[in-house]
């Protein structure tokens, strides 16, 4: 069964909300190195939990949104739009990491779906 696998929390000034998150509940949060202004989030080790990221406010990245891990994008984006729903931000690949697509639910929250993939490029 899919399930929640990360979490992106949308910032206007996301060095300072990485502070923050550092500060209060001692996350590890670092700058990635890729293409995008991205600082990943790890939020423990050993207990149940997930891990995240911090982005900038843009486009339909508003608030903290959550990633679905799925086996399939391409499978989950055309049940996603038989149920109601609509893509946001099409299916794209992180390099080494996988494939994203970004969808909304027929009452317009925005969630992310996420296939791993190495092979991704």
């Amino acid at each position: 069964m899919p399930r929640v696998v990360h979490f992106e929390i949308a910032a206007n000034e996301p060095e300072k909300v990485a502070k923050f998150y550092k500060d209060v509940f001692g996350w590890k949060v670092e700058k990635w190195a890729g293409p995008m202004d991205y600082w990943m989030v790890t939020t423990g080790k050993g207990e149940p939990g997930i891990d995240g990221g911090i982005s900038r406010k843009d486009g339909p990245f508003q608030t903290t949104t959550n990633t679905i891990g799925v086996p399939s994008v391409d499978k989950f984006i055309k049940k996603a739009e038989a149920a109601g729903g609509k893509v946001a931000i099409p299916k794209h690949a992180i390099p080494g990491v996988g494939y994203q697509a970004y969808l909304t639910d027929p009452d317009g929250n925005l969630f992310g779906i996420h296939e791993e993939n190495k092979e991704a490029k």
